[in-house]
């Protein structure tokens, strides 16, 4: 006897895209200036983009700890961070990266992508949004608008009114300074 299972249902589409994002950002007042470029997965990919760019660069990382808690630690591009240590330095338990599921989930974006303007999708705030100390001080950040094909600078007054919008107060960790 074979029991009948429901077909798996694909994961709903996130409440922003790209164009939303970026309409709403005009619309709240948040100055951005977004290129189109390919698509970039890794940091080392698009150097020479990011180098006609002005403004620090960022990774983002997408990370789960052993007790469910989901993260994402937004640094400079040329940050280092040992997931071994950083647990201690933001009061996690165990860091390893988070599945494709769960970052469409709450973030509303997929591998390559990944981004702190995702956290306008994470409506019930399961992430906790830990950012780089060179990025609170730089003067330009950026980051993609939820696609890998583009990137958008915003000032940092810019950044910090977007999310003070969506009710996001960053964990902000000094890893160049623990990372020595």
């Amino acid at each position: 006897m074979t029991e009948d299972k429901p077909p798996a249902q694909p994961a709903p589409e996130p409440a922003w895209d790209r164009a939303r994002l970026l309409a709403w950002m005009a619309e709240q007042g948040i100055d951005q200036t977004t290129r189109d470029h390919p698509a970039v997965f890794r940091v080392e990919e698009g150097l020479e983009l990011k180098a006609a760019m002005p403004g620090a660069h960022t990774k983002n990382l997408f990370l789960k700890d052993r007790k469910g808690r989901l993260w994402l630690i937004s640094a400079r591009q040329d940050t280092v961070i040992d997931l071994k240590r950083a647990d201690g330095w933001i009061g996690s338990a165990r860091l390893s990266f988070g599945n494709e599921t769960l970052l469409w989930e709450t973030l509303g974006v997929r591998p390559g992508s990944v981004t702190a303007l995702g956290l306008i999708n994470d409506v019930d705030q399961r992430v906790t949004f830990v950012l780089d100390q060179a990025l609170w001080d730089a003067d330009i950040v950026n980051f993609h608008p939820l696609t890998n094909t583009a990137t958008s600078a915003l000032t940092q007054a810019n950044f910090r009114r977007f999310l003070k919008l969506i009710g996001r107060e960053p964990v902000v960790v000094d890893f160049g300074r623990l990372s020595g």
